[in-house]
């Protein structure tokens, strides 16, 4: 027998060793979404992640986040709670079917300076792409996304579907900042 098959076979073995996911110990995830009056901000909780790492560059990951969690954080009070129940409503994110949401880094190109990664999102049951700047650093990733929610059936208060909103109109893109530990 060839010592080539037995090489190669050695050398899948330690790549695999060596590109186990890192499991992400903590993480936060702020959202902010925009209306033409304003904007309101909170806070979701990651339930569970990882990140596959190799050699110190990225290769991939996935992500949960737990849509029970959605909290506003810029108001308090009757206003605060009437929010966070109308965005876990199914005007919004329909938490009570869809109490999670999910990323999977699908593709990545870049180095430890800075990567652009694409993620597929799963939000209320729908599945889009959608491409970020990632930074990673000695324990720790942040990244900064925009995504359009009426990819994700969510259309409550879009003009891009109904008319005469006035300033009731509501940005089909909100921002989430996320911070990972690991």
């Amino acid at each position: 027998m060839s010592k080539t098959p037995l090489l190669l076979l050695f050398l899948a073995t330690i790549s695999v060793a060596f590109a186990n996911p890192i499991v992400v110990k903590s993480g936060t995830i702020n959202w902010t979404g925009y209306k033409v009056t304003g904007q309101h901000s909170g806070t979701l909780a990651l339930q569970s992640g990882t990140l596959n790492i190799q050699d110190g560059q990225l290769l991939g990951g996935e992500f949960v986040v737990d849509m029970t969690s959605l909290t506003v954080t810029d108001i308090e009070g009757k206003g605060k709670a009437n929010l966070e129940g109308h965005l876990k409503s199914d005007d919004f994110f329909g938490v009570a079917a869809h109490n999670e949401a999910h990323m999977t880094i699908t593709q990545v190109s870049g180095d430890a300076s800075g990567y652009t990664v694409t993620g597929d999102f799963t939000i209320k049951g729908q599945t889009h792409s959608v491409v970020f700047d990632m930074t990673l650093e000695e324990n720790s990733a942040t990244a900064k996304v925009k995504i359009d929610r009426t990819l994700y059936n969510i259309r409550y208060g879009s003009g891009s579907f109904f008319d005469n909103l006035g300033n009731k109109a509501i940005d089909n893109e909100f921002d989430i900042e996320v911070t990972l530990n690991f």
